[in-house]
C-alpha cells in the first residue's frame, strides 16, 4: 500500500471524505476506485460509489480475495444507503467470512453490522437480535463500537426494551465522541431524542393523550387489555392475541374498547366494520357471525356481551352487570378496581402509516424495497405512492424504470410504532 492510499483510508476512518478524494481523485488503479467509491458514499453520491465500488471489484484479480471482500461490504453498504434490499444477503455473509478467515476482524465486523441493519429494515427484529448476538465489537475501533451500539439500541427500541435502549445509545454516545465522526454524533443524537418524543396515542374511556416510549411499554405491561392500534392485535400482559390478518374483527374490537365502558349500537358496529350506512337483515346477521368469532378469539382475556342495543366488551372475568350506555358515560362512575380497557393508537392516522414511517427516514427508497419491507406486492405500494404524492405527502424522485419515493420527516414523534415488524411485539 502507498503513502496516498494509507493517507486517504486514514482520512476516511476520520470521516474525511474530502481529504479522501484530494489524495486518490485522479487514479484508476483498484485500491484507489475502492476509496473513491466509499468517499463518494460519504458525500451521499450513492449511485456515483457503486460504480467505482463494482469497478475497483472487477479491478481486483483472483489473488487479492481480501480486497474483493472488502469491496463486496462497502457495496453493501451503500445499497443499504440507498435502501436497496432485494440482493442475496449471501454474498455480504461469504464476504464476512472471507475476512474473518483472513484475520481482517474490523470489515468483518462491519459486513455482520450492515445484515443486521438490513434485519432491522426489514421488520425481522428476532433475527436482527440474534445475529447481533453473535457480534464483538470489543476491543475495536470506536467508531465500529458506535454502530454496533446503535444497532443494539435500535433492536431495544423496536421491542420496546427502553431502558436497554438508553444504556446502548449511551454507549454509542460515548464512543462516538472517541471517534470524533460528526456523522455517528448526530444519528446517536437523532436516536436518542426519539425517546422523548410522543410515540403513540392512548385512548381510555374516551380520553385521549400522547405516549412516550417508556410509557407505551409501562401500559403494555400494566396488566390493562390493551387493544394495538399499532400491531393490529389484543395485548393483556404477556397474552398477545394478533388480529392484523383479521381487518373486520380488529375493527370490531377497536370499536368495542374505544366505547368501554360502555357499549355501542349494532348499526354503528354494523358502519364501522363493513363501512356502509345502509345495513340490513344480511348485514345484522353477518355481525353475529363476527362478533362470535371475535369471542372465541378474545375470550382468554376478555368477555362481549350482548347489551340491549348492541354489545359491549367486558375485560377480565367482570360480571356484565356494570355495562354503561354510552349516552350515559359522562355520569356514570367507574369502579376504582375494573381493569382498563385501553385502544393504543399510532400517532399518525391512515392506512400508508407504515409506509410514511419508512420514506421519514430521509432516503429515497425504490417501491421494491418498499413491498419487500411492507410485505406486500410492488403493485399496491405504487397505488399507495400514488394517492400520497397527489396528497403532497410523499414526492417522487426519477420518472425511468426504478423510481423512487422520499418524504419530509414526521417532525414531532418517533416512527418506532409504525414501522413494519415481522413479529409482533413482546
Amino acid at each position: 500500500m502507498d503513502s496516498l492510499i494509507a493517507a486517504a483510508a486514514r482520512a476516511l476512518v476520520a470521516g474525511d471524505a474530502i481529504g479522501a478524494l484530494k489524495r486518490v481523485g485522479l487514479r484508476e488503479d483498484p485500491p484507489a476506485l475502492a476509496l473513491r467509491g466509499i468517499a463518494m458514499a460519504q458525500l451521499g453520491e450513492h449511485p456515483r460509489a457503486r460504480e467505482l465500488l463494482r469497478r475497483a471489484a472487477r479491478g481486483f484479480g483472483a489473488h487479492e480475495e481480501l480486497s474483493r471482500a472488502r469491496c463486496v461490504v462497502a457495496h453493501a453498504e451503500v445499497a443499504l444507503a440507498m435502501r436497496d434490499l432485494g440482493g442475496s444477503p449471501r454474498t455480504l455473509a461469504a464476504a464476512s467470512a472471507t475476512l474473518e478467515a483472513r484475520a481482517d476482524r474490523a470489515n468483518a465486523l462491519q459486513a455482520r453490522l450492515i445484515a443486521v441493519r438490513r434485519l432491522l429494515l426489514l421488520g425481522r427484529v428476532a433475527q436482527a437480535e440474534s445475529s447481533l448476538a453473535l457480534v464483538d465489537a470489543r476491543g475495536l475501533s470506536p467508531s465500529l463500537q458506535a454502530v454496533a451500539e446503535l444497532a443494539a439500541a435500535e433492536v431495544a427500541l423496536r421491542s420496546l426494551r427502553t431502558a436497554a435502549a438508553q444504556a446502548a445509545l449511551a454507549r454509542a454516545h460515548e464512543a462516538a465522541q472517541r471517534a470524533r465522526v460528526p456523522a455517528l454524533l448526530a444519528e446517536v443524537a437523532e436516536a436518542r431524542a426519539a425517546l422523548d418524543r410522543p410515540a403513540a396515542r392512548s385512548l381510555r374511556a374516551g380520553r385521549e393523550r400522547a405516549l412516550r416510549l417508556d410509557e407505551v411499554e409501562a401500559l403494555l405491561a400494566s396488566g390493562a387489555l390493551v387493544v394495538d392500534g399499532c400491531r393490529h392485535g389484543v395485548r393483556a400482559g404477556a397474552n398477545w392475541l394478533p388480529l392484523a390478518r383479521r381487518p373486520m374483527l380488529f375493527a370490531l374490537a377497536r370499536a368495542l374498547a374505544e366505547a368501554w365502558p360502555g357499549d355501542v349500537d349494532r348499526n354503528a358496529l354494523i358502519a364501522h366494520a363493513f363501512r356502509t350506512r345502509r345495513p340490513d337483515e344480511t348485514h345484522r346477521a353477518r355481525l353475529r357471525v363476527e362478533i362470535g368469532r371475535l369471542r372465541a378469539i378474545v375470550a382468554p382475556l376478555a368477555r362481549i356481551e350482548a347489551s340491549e342495543r348492541g354489545f359491549a366488551l367486558v375485560p377480565g372475568n367482570q360480571r356484565g352487570s356494570a355495562l354503561v350506555p354510552q349516552d350515559k358515560l359522562s355520569v356514570s362512575p367507574m369502579p376504582q378496581d375494573e381493569p382498563a380497557v385501553v385502544v393504543l393508537l399510532p400517532p399518525i392516522d391512515g392506512d400508508q402509516a407504515s409506509l410514511l414511517a419508512l420514506l421519514a427516514d430521509g432516503a429515497a427508497w425504490s417501491t421494491s424495497a418498499l413491498a419487500l419491507a411492507l410485505g406486500a406486492s410492488q403493485r399496491t405500494v405504487q397505488r399507495a405512492l400514488v394517492e400520497l404524492e397527489a396528497a403532497a405527502r410523499v414526492r417522487a424522485i426519477g420518472r425511468a424504470r426504478a423510481p423512487r419515493g422520499l418524504a419530509p420527516p414526521l417532525a414531532g414523534f418517533t416512527t418506532i410504532l409504525l414501522l413494519p415488524a415481522a413479529l409482533p411485539l413482546t
